[in-house]
């Protein structure tokens, strides 16, 4: 991960703020460049870059389409997941519970 601010969970698993805003510009050669801000109104410097495609966004949030990407701007407390080495997963937070596993559409806990 390139510039990395956000406190870690876990392996691979990256605590993002409630109102985090990811930046995900696309480029060139087809894939995109992850740029993690804790708030969209703060002036402040990212909290994280990292390239890779962002493949699943599973928390509450809002997509704005951009000419070079688009900016997934986050509603809840979320967790920023490293699938592999170019892979990236934003989910919901679950609070009290550990952040590598996951409810499937059952409710039944599965290993992200």
């Amino acid at each position: 991960m390139g510039v990395n601010r956000l406190p870690a969970v876990s392996d691979g698993v990256w605590r993002l703020a409630q109102h985090a805003h990811v930046i995900v510009h696309e480029t060139a050669d087809g894939n995109e460049f992850l740029t993690i801000y804790d708030c969209g109104a703060a002036q402040k410097p990212p909290s994280a870059q990292v390239i890779g495609n962002l493949v699943r966004v599973r928390a509450d949030h809002e997509t704005v389409r951009q000419p070079t990407g688009y900016i997934v701007k986050l509603r809840e407390p979320s967790v920023l997941v490293r699938e592999d080495e170019s892979h990236w997963l934003v989910r919901a937070a679950e609070p009290d519970a550990d952040p590598s596993v996951e409810s499937d559409a059952d409710g039944r806990k599965t290993d992200v």
